[in-house]
Parts: C-alpha cells; sequence; structure tokens
C-alpha cells in the first residue's frame, strides 16, 4: 500500500508540473529584494547610484537644444523634411554608434556608480520604422553589447521601456500622439507584453540586468479622465508582469507611479510576487525628508525597496543635498541624464558651430509644404552639421561635468 502511495504521488507531481517551480527573485547570482533593502550576490546591501541614458535609444528634443520640437517621431520627421529619409536614416544609425561607447561607460564605472537605467522606446523590438531601421529592429544588438560593456566593471542595467506601446504617458517624453492610448488599447497591451516577455527571455540568465522598469511616468497628470486611467494602471501592470514571469524569475520587475512616477495611490495592490518593488521621480522642490514622505511611507507599507528612477537639472548644491537626503532615507538614485547638450549632465555635448541653423529650422512652423520649403536652409551645410553633432556626441569630444558628477556623491578624476 505504502508502495502504491508513492507512486500515485511521484504522478501527480509528474500532472503537476514536475519539478517545483524556482521561486521569484531568489537566484544569488542576482540582485535580489530583502524587505526594503536590495542584496548584492556577495550578500552586502546593494543601494543603487548612477544614471539614465536618456536620448540615446529614446530621442528627446531639449538634449539636441530643441523646444517645439520634443518627441521622437517629430524630431524624425524634422530631420526628414530637412535632408530627407534616406540621411535621416544614415544619420541615425550613426547617432546610436557614437552617442554611447565603451569609454562612456568607462567613466560611469569609474565614478563609483553602479546601475545604470536604459531608456529605450518599444519600437526598438520591432519591425516598426524607427532610428534609421524600417526592419529588423536593433535593440537587442544594442543592449547586448551594453551588457558586455558593463560586465566586470561593478555595473548593473535597469531596462525601462520608456516609451510604451500607444504611449502611456501622453506627451513628448513617451513618443506618442497627445494621449496614453496603451491603457485604452488592447492591441498595444498584448504588444508590451509580448515585447516584455520576449526582453525577459532573452536576458532571463544575465546578472549584469538588475530588473526591468515597465513602463515610465504612466499617465500625466493634464487629462479630464486621469482617475479613470489611474484605475487601469494596475491590471497593466500585473499583465506585464505576468508575461515576464513566464519565462524569467530570476529579475527584480520595477513598477512607477502615476503622474510622473509620483502618485502610487493607484499602486496600493500591486505586490503580485516576491520580484516587485518600486520606482519614482522627482525634479525640483524642498530637498529634506519631506519631500519625499510619500514615496518614503508607501515604501514602508509595502515593506518593497523605493528607488529614484530621475532626478536632476538642478543646482549643484540642491543636489548634492538631496543625495544625503536620499541616502539617509535608503532610496538609491539615477540621475538625468548621462548625457545631453551642453551641461546639466555627467558629459555634456558641445554645440557644433552653427548648429543654430538646425534649431532654427525646428522652431520654425512646418504646417504646410510651402512653410517648409521657406524654413529649410542648405541642405549641404544641414548634413553637415548633423554629422558634426555626431562626432561632437563622441565621449573624447565630450565635456565632462566634475561638479555635477561630485554633487551625486560620486568622483571623478579631475585631469580627464
Amino acid at each position: 500500500m505504502k508502495k502504491i502511495l508513492v507512486i500515485m504521488l511521484a504522478l501527480l507531481s509528474m500532472a503537476c508540473g514536475g519539478q517545483k517551480q524556482q521561486a521569484v527573485n531568489s537566484n544569488p547570482e542576482f540582485i535580489r529584494i530583502d524587505g526594503v533593502n536590495l542584496v548584492a550576490p556577495n550578500g552586502e546591501r546593494f543601494f543603487i547610484r548612477g544614471t539614465n541614458l536618456g536620448n540615446w535609444l529614446n530621442p528627446e528634443g531639449y538634449m539636441f537644444g530643441f523646444q517645439r520640437t520634443n518627441s521622437a517621431w517629430s524630431i524624425d520627421l524634422m530631420f526628414r523634411q530637412l535632408v530627407g529619409p534616406d540621411f535621416t536614416a544614415e544619420f541615425w544609425r550613426a547617432f546610436k554608434d557614437n552617442y554611447i561607447t565603451e569609454a562612456d561607460i568607462d567613466l560611469i564605472a569609474s565614478t563609483g556608480a553602479n546601475t545604470i537605467r536604459v531608456p529605450f522606446n518599444y519600437k526598438l523590438f520591432t519591425n516598426e520604422d524607427y532610428m534609421g531601421l524600417s526592419a529588423q529592429q536593433d535593440g537587442f544588438e544594442r543592449i547586448d553589447r551594453l551588457v558586455e560593456w558593463c560586465r566586470g566593471k561593478g555595473l548593473y542595467l535597469i531596462l525601462d521601456m520608456h516609451d510604451g506601446p500607444a504611449g502611456q504617458t501622453g506627451d513628448n517624453i513617451d513618443d506618442s500622439y497627445g494621449y496614453p492610448w496603451l491603457l485604452e488599447s488592447s492591441e498595444a497591451q498584448a504588444l508590451y507584453a509580448d515585447i516584455w516577455q520576449r526582453i525577459a527571455d532573452h536576458y532571463k540568465d544575465e546578472p549584469i540586468i538588475l530588473g526591468y522598469d515597465l513602463l515610465n511616468e504612466p499617465i500625466a497628470p493634464y487629462f479630464d479622465n486621469m482617475a479613470e486611467l489611474n484605475s487601469k494602471l494596475a491590471a497593466l501592470y500585473k499583465l506585464g508582469v505576468e508575461a515576464i514571469r513566464k519565462v524569467d524569475r530570476n529579475h527584480i520587475i520595477l513598477l512607477g507611479g502615476a503622474q510622473w512616477n509620483g502618485n502610487f495611490a493607484p499602486l496600493e495592490n500591486t505586490l503580485f510576487d516576491e520580484g516587485i518593488m518600486y520606482t519614482c521621480h522627482r525634479y525640483g522642490g524642498g530637498t529634506d525628508a519631506e519631500a519625499i514622505r510619500s514615496f518614503i511611507d508607501f515604501r514602508d507599507k509595502t515593506g518593497r525597496p523605493m528607488y529614484m528612477g530621475e532626478i536632476g537639472h538642478n543646482t549643484d548644491e540642491w543636489q548634492a543635498a538631496f543625495c544625503k537626503t536620499m541616502t539617509d532615507n535608503n532610496i538609491g538614485y539615477t540621475f538625468w541624464p548621462y548625457k545631453k547638450i551642453n551641461n546639466s549632465c555627467f558629459v555634456g555635448i558641445p554645440e557644433p558651430e552653427g548648429w543654430e541653423l538646425i534649431k532654427q529650422f525646428s522652431e520654425a512652423p512646418r504646417g504646410t509644404y510651402g512653410e517648409i520649403r521657406a524654413a529649410r536652409p542648405s541642405q549641404e551645410e544641414a548634413r553637415r552639421l548633423m554629422m558634426e553633432f555626431v562626432e561632437a556626441s563622441r565621449f573624447e569630444n565630450c565635456m565632462i561635468q566634475h561638479s555635477y558628477i561630485h554633487s551625486l556623491g560620486l568622483s571623478t578624476n579631475e585631469a580627464q
């Protein structure tokens, strides 16, 4: 009888899937969650300090010095109107090759930073027209290369879907069309889940990846139905979590609050598994703990880590004071951005002489073909300036902002 019982239990185990499924976020080779802390593979507490590679895989206008032309699609359209589609594609491919190289990663590692957040547009994992390619997009190729650059340098990566299908924010930062359609489109949601599942399957065994930031700054505060949109956010996050967990149980999943990653009320019931933590954003305001009280309270209520995914664009004094507050309150941080034109970043791109010509075209009325023709400068000059911008963006031609880096509690070699 005992032998029959053992056989029956074995058969039941096989019917239920064989071996016991691995617990979520329990692999000691990966960054893990322990209450409100992160734990490194060596068993020590891991406190995030680093930067964001904004603009590289998700262009934003102000990082080129543009104002009105501010989303990725509008920048691409402006360049096409300026120099044509073929040269624009050539520009984007050169831009991706040169804007971030291993030399940039070496600098970040040398400062004592331990984490890089990598914003990306979902189109990098589709066959949609984006940044010089209309098929066989190079998202995995770009991030694979970044992983190899970070290996052995004490740097981890957070992959951030900055621009989700149909747009999750409804402003220029998500490359959308003025509304967070992702919250209402079942087709876009299916694509969002599919992309995250493919990313997770590709990186499921890669310890350099710290985690997956499902959506950047969902639901801007401009919409009359904001409360209704907010009520849909938890379900959208759960869809992404479930898609990832089908293939990857090693990595942390990060959930950001609504309204610029600042409102966590819609995330009250989002502890879907043991590998979830939260990410907030903040620009400006006070520098004491009361300025981030809601983030601290939500962290303590959920008992999970809270991390400041974006902060920056302020004085060195403000940044230093706020970094102390975050450190004192156990909220790690990655400042925004690593690189842009001129300053307020780790390294500044020197503006090419004559770049004002491109900026003027970007700001000019271009609502009709006549306006485009009237505003367009010499195509030869425009093409030269665009490639000069690419060259200026190379690390060896950039200006290291030593005081900015020091204000973040990091260090530099002043001789660089």
